[in-house]
């Protein structure tokens, strides 16, 4: 910034090792490579490079829908709908496939069907402000979700995998590197661009941290959260098709709970559920540390609800740290 006398006057914010290592991503990576070891550890099975990489896979679905949710949660909203998305827009891909025989007609009904869920979740929410995003998103939820089981009737869809390049997409490697992983590696890299590198990113954090103040600055709120949730609709068309490319069988219970891993996902990652704080790279690690995880566990067959409890215990333990005031407390310790 230049001043009247000529001098120019520039901040440049200290970067120090000490704030280095009292970031949050860099206490995810630590756990990160902690998990890492107990699996390796664990089972000698794990670095087994096609069986990592399809496992990987397996929670990826999962992890495309982590993705637009990060940025849903910057503004300080939430999606609890995203499940039911997926669960109906591929049982649209299901019936249009079978009822057509084209699979390329099937995913673009896919597709189409998850950004008009995305959009109506985004008109209610920005037509009328004062309702709450999860009162809307629970209510989108039951709505989607019966729609799909009303489609449905209780039988399910099948055949998909029938059309040979359909069926090998969610399993097409290059070399060990699955096709899947490729597509959430470019989808991760675009989503972190535009988070940490845009005028666009930068709006979302002003309208997490204070909504009305960023409208008074210019920000278009409403504009910005509606193309959030239509783009967390059409993340949802995408995550449904690799499902069914998956499964190559679609049922109306589908994707349940998607919506509570993808916000742990974030959470973890450090985004914040109030709005307006969160690095995009916690996001990305967090949703290998509980994959991974989970992968590990699996591999010694512990019980499912097990690994649960020790996902959850995880989770409520790595969110508390930043919240405990150790140097208060040994201080107050000391006192005494």
């Amino acid at each position: 910034m230049a001043t009247k006398s000529g001098r120019t006057i520039e901040y440049v914010q200290k970067r120090s090792v000490k704030s280095l290592l009292l970031r949050w991503e860099t206490l995810l990576v630590v756990i990160f490579l902690a998990v890492n070891v107990m699996n390796v550890s664990l089972s000698p099975n794990y670095l087994n490079a096609f069986n990592l990489f399809s496992n990987i896979n397996n929670f990826l679905v999962k992890g495309f829908i982590a993705l637009p949710m990060a940025y849903v949660l910057l503004l300080g909203d939430i999606d609890l709908s995203v499940g039911a998305n997926v669960c109906l827009s591929a049982t649209i891909l299901g019936i249009t496939y079978n009822a057509t025989g084209s699979i390329w007609l099937a995913i673009l009904a896919c597709l189409v069907t998850a950004t008009l869920c995305g959009a109506i979740n985004g008109i209610i929410l920005t037509k009328f402000t004062e309702l709450a995003p999860m009162i809307v998103t629970l209510a989108t939820t039951t709505l989607y979700r019966g729609i799909s089981e009303r489609i449905l009737a209780g039988e399910s869809t099948k055949g998909m995998r029938d059309v040979a390049w359909f069926g090998k997409l969610y399993d097409a490697r290059i070399g060990p590197v699955p096709i899947m992983f490729l597509v959430f590696c470019v989808l991760a890299l675009a989503f972190g661009l535009v988070m940490h590198k845009t005028v666009f990113g930068r709006q979302m954090y002003a309208i997490g941290a204070n909504a009305k103040a960023a409208r008074y600055a210019g920000v278009k709120v409403q504009k910005i959260r509606m193309i959030v949730f239509t783009l967390t609709g059409f993340i949802c068309g995408v995550a449904a098709v690799f499902y069914c490319a998956w499964m190559g069988a679609v049922k109306s219970n589908i994707a349940e709970g998607y919506e509570l891993e993808a916000i742990s996902m974030c959470v973890l990652g450090g985004i914040s559920t109030a709005g307006g704080k969160g690095n995009f790279p916690g996001a990305i690690i967090s949703i290998f540390i509980i994959g991974l995880l989970r992968y590990g566990l699996g591999l010694i067959n512990l019980n499912p609800q097990i690994i649960r409890i020790i996902i959850g215990a995880l989770l409520i333990t790595v969110v508390m740290v930043p919240n405990l005031n150790l140097k208060q407390y040994f201080t107050k310790k000391k006192t005494a």
